[in-house]
């Protein structure tokens, strides 16, 4: 499926690559790649700090467990912990389960704050074959994560998400209509071969799925699962999943 969805443009169909940013390449044994991953991780932390993303985000899923005394959140695809610290932060009996894939991730977050935190739990998960159980988690929150994933894992993390948790919250780049779409990448492309954040910027913008891509991801997981769609033109991409 195109990440334009099923009836994207021909010109939206173009504006999607396979190729694997940065933070999707197996660094194992190589150095170079893993300084380059560390500082694009680092880039998200210190935008997200920035631009209040952090905020932004913990306030999206605190209001989604409004309702629950003592939630228990699971953050999926984490990368350098950002939110789940803000949530710990906001929260004062929320426990968090931080995860990512990838080994380095998770041993960067374990080796800070959040690894002694009494109310995290810092672990490697594979967000697409989750090791929980049935309804374990009030809520799973997916942050700017979800485009790395190809459409038959992304229909999988909404499945195991909304199977874990009561909700899962996925929160992504928007994908803006084709001609909008190229002038925003006209103004990083210049810079994409010289600044590994926005090189790996770019390849997220083409990556990043539409709202009637969610939809069709949502409806072929298994099981199908609702889907409540909001934002999404300049501002991030929310969408809310949870099983009837």
């Amino acid at each position: 499926m195109p990440r334009g969805g099923p009836d994207a443009s021909c010109l939206d169909r173009l504006l999607e690559t396979d190729r694997p940013e940065y933070l999707d390449r197996d660094s194992a044994g190589d150095p170079g790649l893993e300084r380059t991953k560390r500082s694009v991780i680092r880039a998200l932390d210190w935008t997200g700090e920035l631009f209040g993303n952090h905020e932004k985000f913990a306030k999206l899923a605190l209001d989604e467990v409004a309702e629950v005394a003592d939630p228990a959140i699971l953050e999926l695809g984490a990368g350098h912990g950002g939110l789940s610290r803000k949530l710990l932060e906001w929260h004062p009996t929320a426990r968090l389960t931080v995860t990512d894939v990838e080994p380095a991730s998770v041993a960067a977050i374990a080796a800070g704050d959040l690894g002694t935190h009494p109310r995290a739990t810092v672990r490697q998960m594979d967000a697409t074959a989750l090791d929980a159980a049935d309804g374990e988690f009030d809520l799973a929150v997916f942050a700017l994560s979800f485009h790395h994933l190809p459409p038959k894992a992304a229909a999988r993390v909404i499945a195991e998400g909304t199977r874990a948790a009561h909700k899962l919250l996925i929160i992504d780049l928007p994908r803006p209509p084709a001609p909008l779409h190229l002038l925003r990448l006209a103004t990083m492309l210049p810079w994409a071969p010289l600044v590994p954040f926005v090189h790996d910027g770019v390849i997220s913008s083409l990556r990043a799925y539409s709202p009637s891509a969610l939809r069709a991801l949502a409806a072929s997981a298994d099981p199908p699962v609702h889907l409540e769609l909001r934002g999404g033109l300049l501002s991030p991409q929310v969408a809310v999943a949870w099983r009837g």
